[in-house]
């Protein structure tokens, strides 16, 4: 383990960073992304842009990401915008850009690809790097390196976190934001790692979070030196293994430079409850632009698949999938949507639903599928 050097390169309150890139005007000020399209700012006859508050949002929308002045404030992502507009009324709130995001997110995986090659893609805005065929001495000034190139080609700013695996490469990323870097031995852990709290652990989430409060467990030391029959008792053996080893700081995962996706999908929370008769148009739109959505990201990303599912949240926040495997993989929107369809005959619609989702899974790569494994004509247009 000594031998590897892992980076996590994590973008610094990413959307956030961009809008602010396009509204120069608004650093330095509480800013929430989030909302609906209808908060865009609005441009003025003098040039200046009026900016939508967070205490005139009414609605069920959640915080996509905020700035560093709104985290301030104790707003953070998936909050309500509701509850983040009681902590900072007069914050500016921005309707959320995605076109815009994967821009930049494009540019800067493209910035850090000139530099090294072991680059594992973990999202919109973060990145593993395998740093391990590089002499150590040469590894800090190559990741000062890496982060002038993405601020030169995005003008925006990086954090990265240096560490003999993933998991403690991801926990440096987040210790000295913005702008920051971070470099950690193994020997460093109980120094660095162990007074930091428990959710620090990625994937330890508010359940895992709250069940190990309850057994006194609240940092990563008192995890690490919680007796492992205990964890057992009350998380099963495989999951309690895993949290021993966590906090321990151990991880032997590599670093995938060509993942290949288990799933592609598309999911909206509704600002309002919908039901399924009394707001049948809009549901119907709603669901047929995720199934377009769906397909259209199958497209760009070169995949078919076979197994259509969908997901449904009623407004007890009771959750329920469904899902049909088709006879042939595809990435057409119409058959998505009426396999999508089917699968939602298969549940109850007489609660209100507060979410939406579709999912294509079972996934192939386009370009390898033989002539025999695409699907027929007959069956792609059958009952549009």
């Amino acid at each position: 383990m000594e031998n590897r050097h892992i980076a996590h390169l994590d973008m610094d309150a990413f959307y956030a960073s961009v809008e602010l890139l396009r509204y120069p005007e608004l650093r330095g000020s509480p800013v929430v992304i989030g909302g609906r399209s209808v908060h865009r700012p609005i441009l003025q006859q003098d040039g200046t842009c009026q900016f939508a508050k967070l205490r005139e949002y009414s609605g069920r929308g959640v915080v996509t990401t905020s700035t560093y002045e709104a985290r301030a404030y104790g707003i953070f992502s998936a909050m309500g915008i509701m509850q983040a507009a009681k902590l900072a009324p007069d914050a500016i709130l921005l309707p959320a850009d995605f076109d815009a995001y994967r821009h930049y997110s494009r540019l800067f995986k493209r910035a850090v690809a000139k530099l090294v090659p072991h680059v594992e893609d973990r999202g919109i805005d973060e990145i593993y790097i395998d740093l391990s065929p590089y002499p150590s001495d040469k590894i800090a000034s190559l990741v000062l390196r890496i982060k002038q190139a993405v601020h030169a080609t995005t003008g925006l700013s990086c954090s990265i976190g240096i560490a003999p695996n993933k998991l403690l490469a991801k926990i440096c990323s987040d210790l000295e934001k913005p702008d920051g870097l971070t470099i950690l031995q193994q020997t460093d852990i109980p120094n660095r790692i162990w007074p930091l709290p428990v959710h620090k652990i990625n994937g330890i989430g508010p359940k895992a979070k709250e069940k190990l409060a309850r057994l006194g467990i609240h940092t990563i030391g008192e995890l690490a030196r919680a007796e492992l029959i205990l964890l057992q008792a009350h998380f099963g053996q495989r999951y309690a293994f895993q949290l021993h080893h966590a906090a321990h700081g151990h991880d032997d995962r590599p670093v995938v430079t060509n993942p290949e996706p288990r799933s592609i999908s598309r999911e909206t929370t509704f600002e309002r409850d919908l039901h399924a008769r009394r707001d049948r148009k809009k549901l119907s739109y709603i669901f047929t632009e995720l199934c377009t959505r769906v397909a259209e990201d199958l497209h760009r990303k070169g995949y078919v698949g076979r197994t259509i599912g969908i997901k449904l949240r009623y407004k007890n926040f009771q959750t329920v999938t469904r899902d049909q495997t088709l006879r042939s993989p595809t990435a057409d929107a119409p058959t998505i949507r009426r396999t999508a369809g089917n699968c939602l005959r298969r549940v109850p619609l007489e609660q209100e639903l507060r979410l939406l989702g579709v999912r294509v899974s079972a996934l192939s790569r386009a370009d390898a599928l033989s002539e025999k494994d695409h699907p027929f004509q007959e069956e792609l247009f059958y009952n549009q």
